[in-house]
């Protein structure tokens, strides 16, 4: 028996339909999941096809997005260099940054920020609330490139992952120089599955336990919770800041303030990779936590 809700499925890939034609985009993929057993309610890529025609299909652009698609995510990876410090006790939501510049340079290349009005002080939780990328950047030179790439390992971003189905892509073992440190702190550099993405918001938002996302039901009473990976505290300031993210003037993902719900989360931007370069073409994602008091849920959408 599947955990997939046929009604929750339904509804998700409506919507999807729905903006994959307001936004003539080339592919979306969605995946919502518990935060505390792993079970995944929905999982949806377009576009799709009717398994029920046999017909051989060799468009690329029919694979699984959420667990075969590896993709550059941009700024949803800003909550794991913030939650990795907590975590190594390197810095506290209120740990002050200040004469942040508008853009540095780590080799031939520039890093910039994608708003230029962004205060040149910020605390560690205004740079993520903000989406600051110089911030995010300093953030991670503190941690350091073998602590930083040894988190996002630990909690599945960057580790290869079983699942219940074949269709998933190998993790690539990125060599994190100083440069790839700083792409890697707001999501540029290193690419990973929605999949992968998810489990790691379960890891944040679930007071820090390891998880593994399943689409089998099981049914047993006596499933414990995954090893500790987090302190529990981190668990909860990084909650605290994805709802700010989404419920303060400064945050943004104001659009996603529903009232009556306490939605928390990160958007992120990036540009596509190729040929060496990075193209026009973009990936838009949005990956949240709800109710941020209490998480039980994470729903990613690309």
């Amino acid at each position: 028996k599947l955990t997939v809700d046929k009604d929750l499925q339904f509804l998700i890939l409506k919507e999807l339909i729905k903006y994959q034609e307001i936004f003539k985009s080339k592919g979306s993929a969605a995946i919502l999941m518990n935060v505390n057993n792993g079970n995944i309610l929905s999982l949806v890529s377009l576009p799709d096809f009717n398994p029920n025609d046999r017909q051989n299909i060799t468009d690329v652009n029919f694979i699984n997005r959420v667990t075969k698609g590896t993709y550059e995510l941009g700024s949803v990876f800003k909550p794991f260099t913030f939650a990795s410090a907590l975590n190594n006790g390197l810095i506290e939501p209120e740990t002050e940054f200040l004469n942040l510049p508008k853009s540095i340079r780590c080799d031939k290349h520039r890093i910039g920020e994608y708003d230029n009005k962004i205060p040149s002080n910020l605390t560690a939780e205004q740079i993520l609330i903000r989406s600051g990328n110089i911030g995010s950047v300093r953030i991670a030179q503190k941690i350091g490139p073998k602590k930083h790439k040894s988190f996002l390992e630990k909690i599945g971003v960057l580790s290869q992952i079983n699942f219940d189905i074949e269709e998933v892509a190998p993790q690539k073992n990125y060599d994190f120089g100083k440069c790839k440190l700083a792409t890697a702190s707001f999501g540029h550099g290193v690419a990973t599955t929605i999949l992968q993405l998810a489990k790691g918001y379960a890891v944040l938002s679930n007071g820090g336990f390891d998880i593994k996302p399943t689409l089998i039901n099981d049914n047993s009473k006596n499933k414990k919770k995954g090893k500790r990976l987090l302190k529990k505290r981190v668990s909860e300031q990084v909650a605290i800041a994805l709802r700010k993210i989404v419920n303060t003037e400064e945050g943004t993902a104001k659009f996603a303030n529903v009232p009556n719900y306490e939605i928390g989360g990160k958007t992120g931007t990036a540009d596509q990779p190729k040929d060496g370069t990075y193209s026009e073409a973009k990936i838009n994602t949005f990956a949240l936590i709800f109710p941020t008091s209490n998480p039980q849920f994470v729903f990613v959408l690309m």
